[in-house]
């Protein structure tokens, strides 16, 4: 008990001389500042700080605004029809894609890059066809206006088109060689397959809807449901979002301004400029080959050709594509690479996707056979698999109207083995 006493006794004494240790200490002023005086000094300004900030700067309505909100537009059409967007389901289809695509940045730029290659040339082909503008937004739909896509399905170029329908619509697909790539050809089988869709339903929203999902589903669907309008019909997910897909990718580039792309002058991807050349091989030949006739690298030739789908040319006659200005060269030295004797160049002609400003078209080698005295010197072709009468009216730089004058042809669609008088 006397020992705890003591303890007790003891430290009470020091805590009391603590405390007037400390009173001493508050109450001098005559104690130099300690060199950590500018740390203390810091520590206080940062403590006052957070009290010059407002209330109301922490309030969610006067948040900063980090991604500015776009409406939809109030109102679409479609190749000159309206969508009914009155309609609350139609209305949310529509607003959900347009949602996806206003605020894929990256994505509306590539469009808007590849639009200033492509659409001059499919706009071009729209009105010569008699079709609407709309239709130019298919494309980006299922390509991204990119020739060399392939679907796991087995849709190719950039139009998408299955084997068997490409193959009705003339584009030829032999061995390594798939006009499906080809833009040119898809294109126009493109636009003769939505002209054929239009005319049996009489509505682009069942025609676009038809050239995503296929004739017999739509109509099929049509059947069980009772309904022949698109906008009202239950059908697979990818076909009810691929119109609406069709509409807000329409409203962005329409107006990309509107919603925040601004594209600078020049930014965007050029027209392709080239010379075609046709030529007769007696068997295949590297692509490697014709490449360096040309003065190209590979990956140049197989970037304007994508129709060729292995290393080698196929044999027989085929058209090639190259830059504009080096068909001349191709002329030079096609007969002195390593080709197959018989390998000839038989006539050049201009690319129509390059007419503005291409080159002069490079002469044939070879003379145009001579025709008897007496003779009618109109030439004639036979109509090979896969070739259109918008083909051979480039290759023979007439009219569609003037081939089909000439031959009596009503339709749009080549007889195969049939020959025809070229005017």
């Amino acid at each position: 008990m006397k020992r705890e006493s003591y303890l007790r006794v003891f430290f009470s004494a020091l805590a009391g001389l603590a405390l007037v240790a400390g009173c001493s200490t508050t109450q001098t002023t005559s104690t130099p500042t300690p060199p950590m005086s500018v740390t203390q000094t810091s520590v206080q300004t940062s403590v006052v700080e957070p009290a010059t900030v407002s209330k109301r700067d922490f309030r969610h309505g006067d948040a900063p605004t980090l991604v500015p909100y776009y409406a939809p537009p109030e109102r679409m059409d479609l190749c000159g029809e309206a969508v009914p967007l009155d309609v609350a389901d139609a209305w949310e289809r529509f607003d959900k894609e347009f949602t996806l695509v206003v605020y894929n940045h990256a994505q509306v730029y590539l469009w808007l890059k590849r639009m200033e290659r492509y659409f001059p040339w499919i706009e071009e082909r729209l009105h010569s066809y008699g079709l609407p503008e709309d239709l130019k937004y298919v494309a980006i739909v299922e390509s991204d206006l990119q020739p060399n896509v392939c679907s796991p399905k087995g849709a190719a170029g950039p139009w998408q088109f299955m084997p068997t329908t490409g193959a009705s619509y003339g584009l030829e697909q032999q061995g390594s060689c798939d006009k499906r790539f080809d833009f040119e050809q898809s294109t126009d089988a493109a636009f003769r397959l939505l002209r054929d869709l239009y005319s049996r339903y009489n509505n682009w929203a069942l025609a676009i809807a038809t050239y995503n999902c296929g004739d017999k589903r739509i109509t099929d669907e049509m059947r069980s449901q009772g309904v022949n309008n698109y906008y009202l019909l239950k059908l697979p997910l990818e076909t009810e979002r691929y119109v609406f897909r069709i509409l807000a990718i329409k409203a962005v580039l329409s107006d990309p301004a509107r919603y925040g792309y601004n594209l600078p002058q020049g930014a965007g991807y050029q027209e392709l400029k080239l010379d075609r050349v046709t030529v007769n091989l007696s068997k295949p030949v590297p692509i490697q080959t014709v490449a360096s006739a040309a003065g190209i690298t590979y990956r140049e030739f197989k970037k304007i050709n994508p129709s060729f789908r292995s290393d080698t040319i196929p044999a027989g006659v085929q058209e090639l594509k190259l830059p504009a200005g080096t068909g001349a060269a191709f002329e030079r030295n096609f007969q002195s690479v390593q080709i197959p004797p018989n390998a000839r160049m038989e006539e050049t002609t201009a690319s129509p996707v390059a007419k503005r400003e291409v080159g002069q078209a490079v002469q044939a080698k070879a003379d145009p056979p001579k025709p008897s005295a007496g003779s009618n010197p109109k030439r004639s072709h036979t109509v090979k698999s896969g070739e259109t009468l918008s083909g051979l009216a480039r290759k023979y730089e007439v009219s569609i109207d003037d081939l089909k004058k000439a031959n009596g042809i009503k339709g749009d669609t080549l007889p195969l083995g049939q020959t025809i008088i070229i005017p």
